[in-house]
């Protein structure tokens, strides 16, 4: 029986992005974007046919797995645009750098306008870096590592989601700015959204998420107390 949900679960994740992606080439918009319309239309269908997240589990772990692979598989179109990159090396150094910043002050500032904990504050100051170097910030900091995942997860999912949508708004059309941006802010999920649009904004985005995430877990430490 637990074969059968794990293969139905799995079916209906590829599935409902399948669907997603479709929608998302017919009617363009951030809440046709894949990382949110299949997240919705899964949630619905487990919680009408009431599978629970334990029952879910083993499929999400076998889908986790194969993001290894395909994290890895990111380093094809970088070597393949090696030269892009090293030309705008610098200019995209400091982007990452600023953006890196910006996620984190942002963050605090809005937090400390609305009065939040420090717990609360110190969990969402590492929300544009991936879940597990998050959490293992967000403990140093004082942070939850509960609320730092959900934080890092609705971070993911906005980014990607209303972040292409901004950059088309604002003429921001270089593939390079694009995929850093997504990866810098929206970290894997980002990363995958920017590698739907190409080779090179996924592969930069990849990169900038990989440096982001190192860059934050230095910093966060240091800055986030002080802005206390």
């Amino acid at each position: 029986m637990n074969t059968i949900v794990t293969l139905c679960s799995i079916t209906l994740t590829v599935g409902a992005y399948f669907i997603s992606r479709q929608a998302a080439r017919r009617y363009p918009s951030p809440f046709t974007t894949p990382v949110f319309f299949s997240t919705t239309i899964i949630i619905t269908i487990l919680l009408l046919s009431n599978v629970t997240y334990a029952e879910y589990e083993p499929a999400k772990d076998i889908m986790t797995f194969l993001l290894g692979p395909a994290t890895v598989a990111l380093a094809v179109p970088l070597y393949k645009n090696k030269n892009i990159i090293l030309k705008n090396l610098a200019p995209a150094g400091i982007g990452l750098v600023v953006g890196s910043f910006a996620t984190i002050l942002s963050a605090v500032l809005i937090a400390k306008l609305f009065h939040l904990s420090k717990t609360i504050l110190a969990s969402i100051s590492v929300k544009s870096v991936t879940v597990p170097v998050a959490i293992e910030a967000a403990k140093i900091i004082g942070g939850d590592p509960a609320l730092t995942a959900a934080f890092v997860v609705g971070t993911g999912i906005s980014g990607t989601m209303i972040g292409p949508w901004l950059m088309n708004k604002t003429g921001i059309s270089h593939p390079l700015s694009r995929g850093l941006s997504l990866g810098t802010i929206s970290h894997g999920q980002g990363t995958a959204g920017a590698a739907t649009e190409g080779e090179l904004q996924g592969a930069i985005a990849g990169v900038a998420m990989g440096i982001a995430a190192i860059f934050t877990s230095i910093v966060a430490p240091l800055l986030v107390p002080f802005l206390y």
